[in-house]
């Protein structure tokens, strides 16, 4: 089963990179410098939240 997150996107003014945030998933965030690898993160970040949990 395939579950869905929502995570949203903000642009760090000082650095440049992008930064995600799981809706779900309190404290679940990472950052990327361009969306490809925000995207990968975001995944692998998940991933560690739900095994930790």
């Amino acid at each position: 089963m395939t579950q869905s997150y929502t995570v949203i996107i903000e642009r760090d003014p000082e650095s440049g990179w992008l930064i995600g945030e799981v809706v779900e998933l309190a404290g679940c965030y990472t950052q990327a410098p361009d969306l490809p690898t925000l995207e990968t993160n975001v995944r692998e970040a998940i991933a560690a939240y739900l095994q930790t949990a």
